[in-house]
């Protein structure tokens, strides 16, 4: 089984490293073709106004100047264009990925992209607490996710669908369980902008995410993190809401152009 990973927190990420390791369990063809920087928080976006260039870092080790898309898409059509990987793995990011985070997030966008191009693809993500990322839990995410991915991939993953797994802030010892879960929501905003000034009293401004108080729906993914379980969603690439789409073509029937 040839397996490609890539992942958003760049090509030196201790995910990946991570991630690596747990690849070499599933399969002795590993390749890894990532971000030469950090590009979290560029969902599915894509270089168009700009070159790629790839470095060859390594045997089966490739750094993209662009996004996880690029990335996959680089592995998927140049590299691999006469034998495509059987799998695309994207991660461990460094945080949670859950709930509105899937919007944004690189992780999930080159699990997506590979969805996209008819491959079987997880997007994976070890969540951290208030101690933050000096605190990692890597050993969670490492003991448990060769054997989760072995029992997806057993089971199948339908065209259109990706997955996306979040391992708790725990030790591996801690875990409580797999839970498959929806996609949460959170009921707070969940950006803010910071106003800053520089040295010459202009203002600039950062995007920061606010982590406010909020419910926890169970049965979502927000609410199988909290209580220390490994968190398994799957997503669709076909956003069409049907009920929506039934009632908008009630509400339009009969009329012409």
């Amino acid at each position: 089984m040839r397996i490609l990973l890539t992942n958003d927190d760049g090509i030196n990420a201790e995910g990946l490293a991570v991630l690596e390791r747990v690849a070499s369990e599933l399969s002795d063809d590993v390749w890894v073709v990532a971000p030469e920087t950090d590009q979290s928080g560029v969902s599915h976006s894509l270089s168009l106004h700009s070159p790629l260039r790839m470095r060859q870092l390594g045997e089966k080790r490739f750094a993209v100047s662009g996004t996880p898309t690029d990335c996959v898409i680089m592995a998927v059509r140049h590299l691999f264009k006469d034998a495509p990987p059987d799998l695309v793995l994207s991660g461990i990011n460094v945080g949670q990925n859950v709930a509105e985070d899937v919007i944004y997030s690189g992780t999930v966008a080159g699990a997506m992209e590979g969805t996209i191009l008819g491959i079987p693809s997880i997007a994976m993500s070890q969540v951290y607490g208030p101690h933050g990322r000096d605190a990692m839990h890597w050993e969670c995410s490492e003991a448990h996710a060769a054997g989760v991915i072995r029992r997806i991939l057993e089971a199948g993953i339908e065209p259109g669908i990706l997955v996306n797994i979040n391992f708790p802030n725990c030790t591996p010892d801690e875990v409580a369980g797999i839970a498959v879960t929806a996609q949460g929501r959170r009921n707070v905003a969940f950006m803010k902008v910071e106003e800053r000034q520089d040295g010459r009293g202009h203002p600039y401004y950062w995007l920061m995410g606010a982590r406010l108080p909020h419910d926890t729906k169970d049965g979502t993914d927000l609410w199988a993190v909290r209580d220390n379980h490994i968190a398994v969603t799957p997503l669709q690439i076909n956003l069409t809401h049907e009920p929506s789409m039934t009632r908008y073509a009630s509400l339009f029937h009969g009329l012409s152009d």
